[in-house]
C-alpha cells in the first residue's frame, strides 16, 4: 500500500476535524479514524501542529525549507566544495604496498606464506609413552 504524504494544510485540516468531533462527544478513537490516520500519528500531529492556524503553518514551512537552506551553506561551504571537487584522489600508501606486491612475485608469495603460517592450526604433541 503506498504512503500517503499530507501537506501541513491538510493536517491542520485533518487536526480540526478531529477536535469537531471530540467536542461532539465522541471518542478520539472514533475522531482519528473518520480522519483515515493512526492514534500514533495523530498524536505526533497534535504535537507539531497542534493550536496552529493555516497561516502560521505556512509559515512554518517556509522557515524550516530557509533552515534547511541555511544549514547546507554552513556545513557545506562552496569553497570547501570546489576545492574537494578538483583534487583527485591519491592512493594510501598501503595501496601502493599491495600493488608493489602484486607486481613482485617473491613478494606476494612471500606474503601469503607468511599469511598462512599465521593461521595455520599447530600440530597436537605426541602422547607420552605409557609402558
Amino acid at each position: 500500500m503506498a504512503r500517503k504524504h499530507h501537506k501541513p494544510e491538510e493536517i491542520v485540516a485533518k487536526l480540526q476535524q478531529v477536535e469537531v468531533l471530540v467536542g461532539q462527544g465522541k471518542p478520539v478513537a472514533e475522531g482519528v479514524r473518520a480522519i483515515g490516520v493512526t492514534e500514533a500519528t495523530y498524536y505526533r500531529w497534535r504535537a507539531e501542529y497542534g493550536g496552529l492556524k493555516l497561516d502560521q503553518v505556512r509559515r512554518l514551512k517556509v522557515l524550516e525549507q530557509e533552515n534547511g537552506h541555511l544549514r547546507r551553506a554552513v556545513c557545506m561551504p562552496k569553497a570547501g566544495l570546489l576545492q574537494a571537487s578538483r583534487t583527485r584522489a591519491r592512493p594510501t600508501a598501503s595501496r601502493a604496498t599491495w600493488d608493489q606486491r602484486q607486481e613482485t612475485p617473491e613478494l606476494r608469495t612471500t606474503a601469503l606464506a607468511r599469511k598462512v603460517r599465521s593461521t595455520a592450526i599447530p600440530a597436537r604433541p605426541a602422547a607420552p609413552y605409557q609402558g
